[in-house]
C-alpha cells in the first residue's frame, strides 16, 4: 500500500475529498505533489461527485442597499446545517449595481449570470474565477428595417455527449409598432465551452419565451422557460443541450390559457419537474403545487398539495432538502416553509424586496475555462514533498480555520507549526 507521509494514499485522498474548495486552494500552495493531485481532472471529478452527494447548497442572489441608498448585488450561500449562510467574496464588478441581474443556471459548480443586454458571465463562486463570453455571432441589427432585435431568452446547462457546458440564446425580432405582443421571428445561437465560440442553429423556435418569476430551470439535460404559443396557450419551452432541439411541454389542462393574475414558477422537486401556481398580488396567498410524473406528458401532471393561505409571503424561491421551500417574504426577509409540519420559519437573510433569485448549487474546483490540468511534466508529483509557496505564504496557510486541513499539514509538515 502506497503511503503519503504517515497516511495510506487512500485515506489521504478521502480526507482531501472532504475539504471545501477554499481549503483545497490553500492545499495547492503547500507542495508540488499536492498541487498536481488537486489540479488533476480525476480528483476534480471525484471532489464534485462527493459534494453532489453530501454538500448541496442554495446560491442566493439578492440586492442590498448601501449607505448612499444605492443597490448592490450580493451572492450568498445557504447551507443545510442550521440554515447557516455566508456571503461570497466574488468580483461582480460587471453586475454589482445591475438591478436586472439574472442567475441563468448552474452546472458543476459554475454559474451563468447576465443582465439580458450586454455581457454574459460564467463564474465559479468557490474559486472566484470568472469569464466574460465573447460577443454574439448574430448581427445586432435586422435585415428588415422596422424590426428591433432583443435577447428574449438565455439558458445554461450541461451537454452529456461532449461533457461540456453550453449557453443558449434566443434573439427575437420585434416590429416597432406591433400590436400583437409577439415577435416577428426569432434566431438561436449556442456557445459551447468545448469550442469557446458561438454558432447559430438552423431551428425554429416553436413558442415565445415570456417572463415569469423563478421559472427558468435546467433539468433532465434541458433548459426550460415559461412561454406562450401562437394560440396564446401557456406552455413550457425546453431546449435540449445534447441534440440542440426545442420541445414544447404542455401545462396542466386547467392552466392552458394565459392568466395575468396568476404567477407560475418552475422547480425540480424529488427528481421531477414541479410547477407552483400562486396569485400575483394579495396579502394572503395560496400556492398550488403540480408535479409532472412522466416528463413531457401532459396527462401526467398531478396536483400534489396546496400551501396556505400564507400572509406576507411573495413567492417561492427554491425547494430545499425535499421537505422545505425557501420563499421570499413581502418585507424582504427570506423564510422557509416546512411541507410536513406546515411551519413557516424566518431566516436571518434580508434584501431589497423582489430582488431575490436562487439556484441549487454545489461547490467545485471546475474551471470556467476548462483548464483543469496537472503541472506540465509532473503528472504524478512523485518524490516531491518540499513545501514551496505558489500564491500564499506558509503563515497564511497555517492561519486557516479548517481543522481537517490543519491536521493534514501537521502530519506532513510539522516544522511549519513550530
Amino acid at each position: 500500500m502506497e503511503v503519503i507521509g504517515d497516511l495510506p494514499r487512500e485515506l489521504f485522498l478521502e480526507i482531501l475529498l472532504r475539504l471545501p474548495v477554499e481549503s483545497l486552494m490553500r492545499c495547492k500552495c503547500v507542495c508540488k505533489y499536492w498541487y498536481a493531485l488537486i489540479s488533476n481532472p480525476k480528483f476534480i471529478e471525484l471532489h464534485l461527485k462527493y459534494n453532489c452527494n453530501n454538500n448541496v447548497c442554495v446560491l442566493l442572489k439578492r440586492c442590498l442597499l448601501t449607505c448612499l441608498g444605492e443597490r448592490e448585488n450580493m451572492l450568498s450561500l445557504v447551507c443545510s446545517s442550521g440554515f447557516s449562510f455566508i456571503n461570497l467574496d466574488v468580483d461582480l464588478s460587471l453586475y454589482k449595481k445591475e438591478p436586472c441581474l439574472q442567475l441563468l443556471g448552474h452546472c458543476d459548480g459554475i454559474i451563468c449570470l447576465s443582465n439580458y443586454r450586454d455581457d454574459i458571465v460564467l463564474c465559479n463562486p468557490a474559486t472566484r474565477e470568472t469569464m466574460v463570453l465573447p460577443e454574439s455571432c448574430l448581427p445586432c441589427y435586422s435585415s428588415i428595417s422596422n424590426l428591433i432585435p432583443q435577447t428574449s431568452a438565455l439558458g445554461f446547462g450541461y451537454d452529456s455527449r461532449t461533457h461540456h457546458c453550453k449557453v443558449v440564446r434566443i434573439i427575437s425580432y420585434w416590429e416597432e409598432r406591433s400590436g400583437s405582443g409577439l415577435p416577428h421571428h426569432s434566431r438561436v445561437e449556442v456557445y459551447s465551452l468545448a469550442t469557446g465560440s458561438w454558432k447559430e442553429l438552423n431551428v425554429k423556435v416553436p413558442a415565445h419565451v415570456w417572463y415569469s418569476p423563478c421559472f427558468e430551470t435546467y433539468f433532465n439535460g434541458a433548459f426550460h422557460w415559461y412561454a406562450i404559443d401562437d394560440n396564446r396557450n401557456e406552455v413550457i419551452l425546453s431546449f435540449h443541450m445534447g441534440n440542440e432541439e426545442f420541445q414544447v411541454i404542455p401545462m396542466p389542462s386547467a392552466l392552458s390559457l394565459y392568466d395575468y393574475s396568476m404567477c407560475r414558477s418552475l422547480f425540480v422537486w424529488n427528481g421531477r419537474i414541479a410547477l407552483v401556481i400562486y396569485p400575483r398580488k394579495g396579502i394572503e396567498k395560496s400556492f398550488q403545487i403540480y408535479v409532472m410524473k412522466e416528463y413531457g406528458v401532459r396527462e401526467s401532471w398531478t396536483k400534489i398539495l396546496t400551501i396556505g393561505p400564507l400572509t406576507k409571503v411573495e413567492m417561492p424561491l427554491a425547494f430545499w432538502k425535499n421537505d422545505e421551500i425557501l420563499m421570499e417574504g413581502s418585507d424582504g426577509l427570506v423564510v422557509s416553509y416546512n411541507l410536513k409540519t406546515q411551519e413557516l420559519k424566518d431566516l436571518p437573510i434580508y434584501g431589497v424586496p423582489k430582488s431575490f433569485a436562487t439556484l441549487v448549487y454545489i461547490n467545485s474546483l471546475v474551471s470556467v475555462k476548462g483548464g483543469n490540468r496537472v503541472l506540465d511534466g509532473d503528472n504524478t508529483g512523485e518524490n516531491v514533498s518540499t513545501p514551496v509557496t505558489f500564491f500564499f505564504s506558509s503563515l497564511q496557510i497555517i492561519k486557516t480555520d479548517d481543522l481537517l486541513l490543519k491536521s493534514l499539514l501537521l502530519l506532513h509538515f510539522p516544522c511549519l507549526f513550530r
